[in-house]
């Protein structure tokens, strides 16, 4: 057992479980899918938000810029920044963009007085494994350097949901094995990761139940993100972070809910990121589907309440 584990939320586990129902029930009215999405319905996924049919919110607090390495980010800065936070949006490695989740991040930007910084990273399968982590670790060591002239502070955080908290990992264990760089990063916020792409148990025993990720869907999102690979390569540390030497990594943050394939990424990191010396909050959201944040449930409300209190207090 993790240290600080709780399983938060079951007070509204009835709303919970109904939401997944109805998702259930909507997914189900649409034909599935048995392939690799093609190139006209990767499009439609990349100019919708994530987990919905209309586009993005495009805020003018956000700022889009072009910084070392021809790497594209976007930041958005409130009148008073007190850190700085590095996120990686989620979407498979293959969707999603920096622009995608402007009016969640501009709200965490304001309320935990963080200049937030998302990143632009290429998408598979056009670009696959290691283009994304590449592009990543290039603006996190950016960061590095400049985050004090660009934003007046050098407390610099990391995070991201889902395929974001899984370059997340990436990235701090890219900045000490290839740079020897620990402690630049003083928190990682880590939201339902994958950790192991050459399946836990849980992704492996989900099977075809129709929320947002399920056993095939992530099985092919693997596929375009590593083209090639069999489970074993999957399983080199450098693709899959559950099996790396997690020494020096800075205090997490790490969560997921209950019906999420994920499940088992999340405990089994937490377990070995507590094991290699750093504290570990572990936050487990009863009956909460993978991406639950995405959707205006009450789980939602109380996580992203969560998630700001964690990066505004820890680090300093």
């Amino acid at each position: 057992m993790v240290d600080g584990m709780t399983i938060t939320d079951e007070d509204c586990l009835a709303e919970t479980l109904a939401f997944n129902k109805e998702f259930e029930a909507t997914a189900a009215s649409r034909p599935a899918r048995d392939e690799t999405p093609d190139a006209a319905a990767l499009a439609a996924l990349r100019r919708n938000r994530l987990g919905g049919d209309m586009p993005p919110v495009r805020l003018p607090q956000g700022q889009g810029r072009v910084i070392a390495g021809g790497v594209r980010i976007r930041a958005l800065v409130p009148d008073r920044v007190d850190g700085v936070y590095l996120h990686f949006h989620g979407g498979g490695w293959t969707f999603g963009s920096a622009d995608g989740q402007d009016e969640r991040l501009w709200r965490l930007a304001e309320q935990a007085r963080l200049a937030v910084v998302s990143v632009d990273y290429r998408l598979a399968p056009e670009h696959p494994f290691p283009a994304g982590p590449d592009d990543c670790e290039a603006a996190a060591r950016w960061l590095v350097d400049h985050a004090a002239a660009e934003f007046g502070t050098g407390r610099l955080l990391i995070g991201g949901e889902s395929a974001g908290a899984h370059l997340s990992v990436v990235t701090l264990l890219r900045l000490r094995d290839r740079h020897g760089i620990t402690g630049a990063f003083r928190a990682a916020h880590l939201l339902f990761g994958p950790y192991d792409l050459s399946m836990t148990p849980s992704q492996r025993s989900f099977g075809s139940k129709r929320l947002l990720s399920n056993t095939d869907t992530l099985r092919r999102t693997y596929e375009m993100f590593t083209p090639g690979m069999e489970a074993e390569q999957r399983r080199d540390p450098e693709v899959s972070p559950l099996f790396a030497d997690l020494a020096g990594m800075p205090p997490a943050r790490i969560v997921v809910g209950t019906e999420d394939p994920l499940l088992d990424d999340s405990l089994f990191l937490a377990a070995r990121w507590q094991a290699a010396g750093a504290p570990v909050q572990l936050g487990v959201v009863a009956g909460a589907m993978h991406g639950f944040t995405l959707f205006p449930l009450t789980v939602t409300e109380r996580e992203l309440r969560r998630e700001r209190d964690f990066l505004s207090t820890t680090g300093r």
